[in-house]
C-alpha cells in the first residue's frame, strides 16, 4: 500500500470513526434529553408514595447525558492527536515540507476538537436542564407529601 493510500484511509478513519462516534453521542444526547423532558411533563407526583423510587424513575438516563458531556471533548481531542500524527508521519514519508499537507491535516485535527466541544456544550446544558427539573418535581412531591404520613 503506498504512503498517499494510507494517508488517505487514516483520514477517513479519523473523519468517520472520531466524526461519526461524535454524531452518533450528540443523537444519543438529544434523544434523552427530549425522552425525559416528555417524562418529566407526564408526571403525576401525587401517584408516587415513595420519594426515592419517584427519584428513580426521575433519573433514569440522565447519567449517559453526564457522560457524554464529559466524554466528547476527549474523542475531539482523541481526533486532534490522530490529525496531528498523521500529518507528521505523512511529512516524515514525503521528506519534504509541503505547506499544504500541513494544513490540511491540522484543519481535520481542529474539526474534531470543534466537533467534541460542540458536543458537550449542548450536553451539559442537557444535562443542567434535566437535573433542575427532577429537582423541581421532587419538591412539589416534598411539598405534596409534607404532611401526609409515608407508608
Amino acid at each position: 500500500m503506498q504512503t498517499t493510500e494510507w494517508t488517505a484511509m487514516a483520514e477517513n478513519a479519523i473523519d468517520y470513526g472520531v466524526m461519526g462516534t461524535l454524531i452518533l453521542m450528540s443523537i444519543i444526547a438529544l434523544w434523552v434529553f427530549v425522552e425525559r423532558l416528555m417524562y418529566y411533563k407526564s408526571i403525576d407526583v401525587t401517584a408516587h408514595d415513595n420519594r426515592e423510587k419517584l427519584e428513580l424513575e426521575l433519573s433514569d438516563n440522565v447519567s449517559t447525558v453526564a457522560t457524554i458531556t464529559v466524554n466528547a471533548p476527549y474523542i475531539g481531542l482523541l481526533g486532534t492527536v490522530l490529525g496531528i500524527m498523521l500529518t507528521f508521519y505523512s511529512l516524515g514519508e514525503s521528506g519534504a515540507v509541503d505547506t499544504k499537507q500541513i494544513m490540511g491535516g491540522l484543519a481535520l485535527a481542529l474539526k474534531a476538537t470543534a466537533t467534541g466541544l460542540l458536543v458537550a456544550i449542548p450536553s451539559g446544558i442537557f444535562y443542567n436542564v434535566l437535573l433542575r427539573k427532577m429537582e423541581r418535581i421532587l419538591a412539589y412531591w416534598d411539598i405534596e407529601h409534607k404532611n401526609k404520613p409515608q407508608g
